[in-house]
This record gives C-alpha cells, structure tokens and sequence, in this order.
C-alpha cells in the first residue's frame, strides 16, 4: 500500500516534465489537439534550436547559475552561522529576536518590491546580477532552518566539552558544528538553488531584457498575441536539465537531511 502510494506521487511529480517533452518535442499546433500525446514526436531538438537562436539562452544559463550558486552558498553560510547562535548561545534578547525573524516570514514579497527597486536605482545596480543576488543572501526560512536542526542534532555537551578544551566560539562552529549540520545545510542549500533557479518576479522586474536569468528569457519565447507552446516547453526542459543533474549528484545528502531530521523529530 505504501509503495502504491509512493508509486503515485512518483508519477504525479514526474508527469509535468514528461508532458512538456512531449509538448516540446511537436509542433505548434500538438497544445490545441484536445488530448494528451502518448508518445514525443520528432521536432524535440529543431524545437531546441529555435529556442537557443531566439533567446540569449547561454547567457542567461551562466547568469543562472551564477545568481544560483551565490545565492545558496550565502544562504547556507549565513543561516548556519545565524542557526548556530540562536541554537546553542545566550544571549539577551535572544528568544525575541528569533520570534522577529520568524514573523518576517509571514510579510508577502510583493510588499517589499518597490521600496527595494527604489534602492537597488539608487545603488545604481538596476540591470545587474548584483540586484538579484544582494537582496537574496540571507532569508528568515534558511535561518529558521538551521536553528531547528541544529538544536535538534547537536548535543550541548558536545560544545561545552569544545569550549572546555579550549575551543575559541569560531574554532566550536567551525569543528564542532559545521559537521553537524552538514546534513541540513546541504538540503537548505538544494532547496535554496531550485527556487533561486526558478524564480521570475525578481529578475524580471530588474534585469533587463539581453542580461536575463533563464525564466525571464523563455518569458520572451511569447510573441504580443501568440505564444508557440511547443517552443516555450522545450526552452523549460533545457532549463530543467541542470536541476535534475543537481538532485542525481546531490540526493544522497537530502536524503540523509530528511531521514536525520525525521528521526530527530
């Protein structure tokens, strides 16, 4: 019965991919047949063509994975640090402070766009990646993470036989908790790429149109009255090639993450 269940799931997260392959790999008119294709077709790869001719394809890939790959090790270094003080420190103010950063998670992004675009012109960072990336470097989730899991995972003891051995607090963090929390920093860190990876709202409002991330520029794969489907889902397949490499390289840490912090829980 479990593995039914686990069999569903796997097919219900595996079915929109398969469906934009088989999208993209027909032409324009396979969106509007009615029915769902059984099989791919033949034009996967002149579809692929296209895309990278229309769009500057290669240039918004390497600035996705450069906005990605800042922007998670930030988080995850940040978070850890942050993580480890709330976790295993006292001091004043700390239990209230922790509250505030949790409460910012409850304030919707768009509320925070204009102020922050008024501030990125004056910066005069408009058009650049660091407009994307600054903003990004540290978020109340990731915190939050690592605070949880690492006073779940890392025993007390353990650091107050660091600090009597006469461990200096970076020499503690740094050989005593940073292993711990390998774990859960590198499931923080895969989820912190993929959502950086696919996110549009952001880079669309402050890159501009020949400096995208990769979503902005298959977002220019749709003409003013037209949109060529078959175009926009092989364009989203190449995007995800890269995410899928990712989770094939780093899968046995998320599940190591989730297994620990269910055990732990």
């Amino acid at each position: 019965m479990v593995y039914a269940f686990l069999l569903v799931v796997l097919l219900a997260s595996v079915f929109p991919l398969w469906w934009s392959f088989l999208i993209g790999s027909k032409d324009a008119s396979a969106i509007n047949a009615g029915q769902v294709p059984l099989l791919p077709g033949g034009n996967f790869f002149a579809n692929a063509k296209t895309v990278l001719d229309t769009v500057p394809f290669w240039t918004a890939f390497r600035n996705s994975v450069i906005v990605s790959g800042v922007v998670s090790f930030s988080v995850v270094a940040f978070s850890t640090l942050a993580g480890f003080a709330f976790a295993k420190l006292r001091f004043r103010g700390q239990k209230g402070l922790l509250a505030f950063v949790v409460a910012t998670m409850a304030v919707p992004t768009q509320l925070g766009v204009v102020p922050l675009f008024i501030l990125m012109a004056k910066l005069g960072w408009i058009g650049s990646l660091g407009a994307v990336i600054v903003p990004a470097m540290v978020n109340a989730f990731g915190v939050f993470w690592m605070t949880q899991y690492l006073r779940e995972s890392l025993p007390d003891e353990l650091v107050e036989a660091a600090r009597v051995d006469g461990c200096s607090m970076i020499r503690t963090f740094w050989h005593v908790a940073l292993p711990a929390s390998r774990p859960g920093a590198a499931m923080l860190g895969l989820f912190t790429f993929i959502a950086t990876w696919t996110n549009f709202f952001w880079p669309f409002i402050v890159l501009e149109p020949g400096n995208p991330t990769l979503p902005v520029a298959l977002q220019q794969l749709q003409a003013a009255y037209y949109v060529d489907y078959s175009l926009v889902l092989a364009g989203v397949v190449l995007a995800a090639l890269p995410l899928i490499a990712l989770f094939v390289v780093a899968g046995r840490q998320l599940v190591a993450g989730i297994m620990q912090g269910a055990v732990k829980g």
